[in-house]
């Protein structure tokens, strides 16, 4: 168990979600594997955060008020200061048509709630740990 703790230490994790209750789950998985996580309720309240804070992941729930999971991914995405962060998009649904969406937004990923701890897991393995093993 200890190793996957170093394995995640020092990764700075993003869970935008306007759910306390998957806020809370996902920030609880994610600090007991070692990731320093920041929290958000919607996107409009992510983004001075993901200015000053600069995470390596973001986990983006698509359904939220005032600036939804899209928006919120693709304002993201289009400015170059923060366009290589991965985005893993958050949905109760598992339509084709959002994972479709997710893509041209820019998302790398979408996870169907409610997620495991491994899938969170993982796909920070994919997109941040991974990534840095090929340079």
């Amino acid at each position: 168990m200890s190793d996957n703790q170093t394995e995640f230490s020092g990764l700075k994790v993003m869970v935008i979600d306007d759910s306390k209750t998957i806020r809370r789950s996902a920030e609880t998985l994610l600090k007991k594997a070692g990731c320093e996580v920041l929290t958000a309720e919607n996107g409009f309240e992510a983004l001075p955060v993901i200015s000053s804070q600069r995470p390596d992941i973001l986990f983006i729930d698509i359904m939220m008020p005032r600036l939804d999971g899209y928006q919120t991914c693709s304002l993201v995405k289009s400015n170059p200061n923060f366009s290589d962060i991965p985005i893993i998009m958050l949905s109760s649904k598992d339509g084709l048509f959002d994972r479709a969406k997710g893509r041209v937004v820019g998302a790398e990923q979408y996870l169907t709630k409610p997620f495991t701890r491994e899938d969170l897991l993982g796909a920070i393995r994919t997109h941040i740990l991974n990534k840095d093993k090929d340079v």
